[in-house]
């Protein structure tokens, strides 16, 4: 585990109304950081650490519509 600059790192939002990636780091709610890195999405999922960052269940779609934007280089 290395420490990056937060302009390194991509935002994961939780709001009322759901769950959202958040490449500027404006939205409102609460908010996890991973790096911009497939490597560290798959060991997220595996430790669920955004979801326990975020304290919600994720859905499978979720993790889906990430792993596009990070294979897309946002």
């Amino acid at each position: 585990m290395s420490i990056k600059p937060k302009r390194e790192l991509l935002r994961i939002v939780r709001t009322n109304e759901g769950i959202f990636i958040d490449p500027k780091q404006k939205m409102p709610g609460r908010g996890a950081y991973i790096c911009k890195d497939l490597g560290c999405l798959k060991l997220a999922i595996k430790k669920k650490g955004l979801e326990r960052s975020l304290k919600i269940n994720i859905p499978k779609g979720f993790y889906e519509e990430l792993e596009r934007f990070l294979k897309d280089g946002q």
